[in-house]
């Protein structure tokens, strides 16, 4: 009776957690699901209350087709977007990779302190040191282009990617590092070939999370980019919710959504493994 009593109690709270998850799931879902159906709706049909979610009239292109309307359209935003967002990925990837193994493996003064100064500019809200990189980027040239706009994205990356880094290089350990010395491995190989292979999952870490940022970030888009050209999809979003003559078109909305939604998830769907692995590897010594 006991054995049988403890095998239900087992078996009654598998299934609670089962459930809690799948309705958690359910929840995260729905909004992501609700947006991709109703962007398949015909305009007349979006304009209309949302349920149900999925078309009654057939599946349409129309919103996707509206969407390219806005600014200098859809695959020009897309375009700015995606070199926006390789170039802050390729770049804070690069310099804090080196930024890292420099910090966790060589010895220099005052080594601690740029350490901090570097982590304590976290700190520094970004919206209120916005003019003054308005004015830097002027006197540079770069103001209303997407070099100065990768420049900033790569800035407000590198302390969290270079904490990240240095994390996941104290982490290996240096009798590794000592047997490739004795096999006459220098620095460059040293890091090349032995250390970046055992820090992969910190490396597609900080790569998720300056792509992530930079393909969703707004406020800086808005405030340096003035030419429609230049716009980034978050930037196109504004003038799809404000709409022509004062009428939202939800459709178009969630279009755009969708659009700006899909690249994200697949991104986080395939290296989610070595996502979760990076930040475990970087979150302690």
């Amino acid at each position: 009776m006991a054995q049988a009593a403890s095998r239900n109690r087992r078996l009654a709270a598998r299934i609670a957690e089962h459930s809690t998850g799948i309705i958690a799931s359910l929840l995260f879902a729905a909004p992501i699901v609700w947006a991709v159906l109703s962007a398949f709706k015909p305009a007349q049909e979006a304009r209309l209350p949302p349920l149900p979610p999925w078309p009654t009239t057939g599946f349409s292109l129309e919103n996707y087709a509206t969407l390219d309307t806005f600014g200098d359209g859809l695959w020009v935003s897309a375009q700015n977007s995606i070199y926006v967002s390789a170039m802050t990925v390729v770049l804070s990837v690069a310099v804090s990779v080196l930024a890292g193994y420099g910090f966790s493996r060589f010895r220099f003064p005052f080594k601690d302190l740029f350490f901090v100064l570097i982590l304590s500019t976290i700190m520094i809200p970004f919206q209120s040191i916005l003019t003054p990189i308005f004015l830097v980027l002027t006197k540079l040239g770069l103001h209303n282009t997407l070099t100065g706009l990768v420049g900033v994205y790569v800035t407000l990356q590198l302390p969290f990617s270079i904490f990240m880094m240095r994390n996941a290089f104290d982490a290996v350990p240096r009798e590794i590092e000592e047997a490739a010395r004795m096999d006459g491995a220098g620095n460059i190989t040293m890091l090349w070939k032995v250390m970046l292979p055992l820090v992969w999952p910190g490396v597609v870490t900080i790569a998720l999370f300056a792509f992530l940022g930079a393909w969703n970030e707004f406020l800086a888009a808005l405030v340096l980019m003035t030419d429609q050209s230049k716009f980034t999809l978050p930037v196109m979003m504004t003038a799809l919710q404000s709409g022509r003559f004062g009428a939202i078109d939800w459709g178009a909305v969630q279009a755009g959504v969708t659009v700006m939604m899909v690249p994200c998830l697949i991104l986080f769907l395939v290296l989610q493994r070595f996502y979760i692995r990076g930040l475990m590897a970087g979150a302690v010594k």
